[in-house]
């Protein structure tokens, strides 16, 4: 099951930059139309990536990570990694998580990214239960649609 799916209730939370688009477009079903749609920002001058921060639809066990890069060719993102967490709904509003997120263990190491394809990664730290995510981009670029297999848990 996709538990970054938009309609399973997945949404954005925070991001750092939406220069062309919000991030909520990488959790809709299918492959992206054009590079409108999907979530890319403005190339970096200064040090650091972009990131943003997705409530799961459901809380979960991860199993495996899509990235689509699909109609990103000279601007997809270098890298990608994942940080992730089980969050209450009583713990904190998105400014908070923002400062949280960045100490957050990592789900995904630091992965190569392809330009106008879908890539599947499957070696993933046990983390148990999840309910956020915060997907790094390293350091800019955009992504079409960013999915995350895994096992609901109630």
């Amino acid at each position: 099951m996709n538990l970054l799916a938009l309609e399973c209730g997945a949404d954005q939370v925070a991001w750092s930059d939406a220069h062309y688009g919000e991030p909520r477009k990488l959790l809709r079903p299918g492959r992206g139309i054009n590079m409108g749609d999907g979530w890319e920002t403005r190339r970096r001058r200064e040090p650091g990536n972009d990131w943003c921060i997705l409530a799961l639809g459901h809380k979960g066990i991860p199993e495996s990570i899509e990235v689509d890069t699909a109609h990103f060719k000279g601007n997809f993102p270098a890298a990608c990694s994942i940080q992730a967490a089980c969050v209450e709904a009583d713990e904190g509003t998105a400014a908070s998580l923002v400062t949280q997120s960045m100490f957050w263990p990592t789900l995904m190491e630091r992965q190569s990214l392809e330009a106008d394809a879908i890539m599947k990664f499957t070696d993933l730290k046990e983390l148990g239960a999840i309910t956020h995510i915060r997907f790094n981009m390293i350091p800019d670029g955009g992504v079409s649609r960013l999915r995350l297999f895994g096992k609901p848990v109630l």
